[in-house]
């Protein structure tokens, strides 16, 4: 029974965009597979990883037959990947596999029943439903999502906090060393105060998908669940069950050391300073007198790198070390020509903005050096 006939790349799209959220190695079988529904003129690829479900649709020529399907998604995806660009797909249900052509090539892949597939069960009606361009959310994304916690036994560090309240839309994420704070009024809405933690997978999903165009996402945040639609995809995800830290009080309120600096130049000082620190151990100096901040890093073979950089600053002598990642991660993300920090004492947390701006926050605990 024929299932498709498609051209190479309008299936090659959808099975990309779903195929992230799939390991490589599972438990349950059938999470290594995609689910394949053929349903009138449209044919939907669905993955999951329980937590996760991401579905992308297709337009194919009407057809009355109903049907679905799971194919093991890597296999799947290579071969797809591996055929010329041009070439036309006609996929067919031979038995219990589904028979592949292009042209002279023929495969023959496994499956397992569509019944099988476990799906997000629907929630309950959305509590809040928004609607924003796609670049606006991704660009809010990718100024924070690095300060995730990858595999924090504070489980709901592993994630991104969402805020919605008013016209507001605000995503704060901290791995307990760090924390990226930014801010954006969507100017539509009027929405209670909501809070929500989205799992570190989703947002990585995310931030693959959405593209650079105003093109809108709806986005449902219900109970426990919160569904993104857009161009096509719809992504399914949990919440994180947990409490956020208090982030307004991480953020520091009064920086009496204040610097504005050329965002490249720093990247450049910090970057040369970087080669010398080790895996291990990844701490460099800030030293800041009048007219002059000097970036230092020494490693435990006595070597050391010095970067000068001259700054408006006059005031009392600050010596304070922090862990250079965290500065080359928000440099490399921010896409300003200059940026402003604030400084305390040794104790005190970094404090980066973006001039006259107050939406954007990134906050670095300091460390001994």
């Amino acid at each position: 029974m024929t299932l498709i006939k498609i051209d190479r790349q309008a299936l090659l799209k959808p099975l990309q965009a779903v195929s992230g959220i799939i390991e490589r190695r599972h438990t349950l079988p059938i999470l290594s597979n995609v689910l394949l529904i053929r349903k009138n003129a449209l044919v939907s690829l669905v993955a999951t990883d329980i937590e996760i479900e991401i579905t992308a649709s297709t337009p194919v020529n009407a057809n009355d037959e109903e049907t679905s399907i799971t194919v093991g998604a890597r296999k799947f995806l290579d071969i797809l990947k591996a055929l010329p660009e041009t070439s036309e797909i006609i996929l067919s249900l031979q038995e219990k596999r589904l028979q592949l052509k292009s042209g002279k090539s023929r495969f023959n892949l496994q499956t397992l029943p569509a019944e099988d597939f476990p799906r997000l069960s629907a929630t309950d009606e959305p509590q809040n439903t928004l609607s924003m361009p796609q670049n606006l959310l991704k660009s809010m994304i990718g100024l924070v999502q690095y300060a995730m916690a990858q595999q924090d036994i504070r489980y709901y560090l592993n994630g991104m906090l969402m805020v919605l309240e008013g016209s507001t839309l605000t995503l704060v994420a901290t791995d307990g060393h760090r924390l990226g704070y930014i801010s954006r009024d969507l100017g539509a809405g009027s929405y209670p105060r909501r809070e929500v933690i989205l799992p570190r997978k989703t947002i990585i999903e995310l931030s693959k998908l959405l593209s650079d165009s105003n093109d809108p996402i709806s986005i449902d945040i219900s109970t426990n669940q919160a569904r993104f639609a857009f161009g096509g995809i719809s992504l399914i995800s949990k919440m994180v069950d947990g409490k956020f830290p208090d982030y307004t009080r991480v953020i520091p309120k009064e920086q009496p050391k204040h610097l504005r600096l050329n965002r490249l130049e720093l990247l450049a000082c910090l970057q040369r300073a970087a080669i010398l620190t080790s895996d291990k151990f990844r701490g460099v100096r800030w030293v800041l007198s009048n007219g002059s901040l000097k970036i230092i890093c020494t490693n435990t073979e006595q070597e050391e790198a010095q970067e000068e950089i001259d700054v408006d600053y006059k005031g009392e002598t600050l010596d304070v070390g922090f862990n250079v990642g965290y500065l080359l991660d928000v440099l490399n993300n921010l896409d300003v020509e200059q940026i402003d920090c604030g400084l305390g004492d040794a104790n005190s947390s970094a404090l980066i903005t973006v001039p006259d701006k107050d939406d954007f926050k990134y906050v670095v605990m300091p460390m001994r050096i």
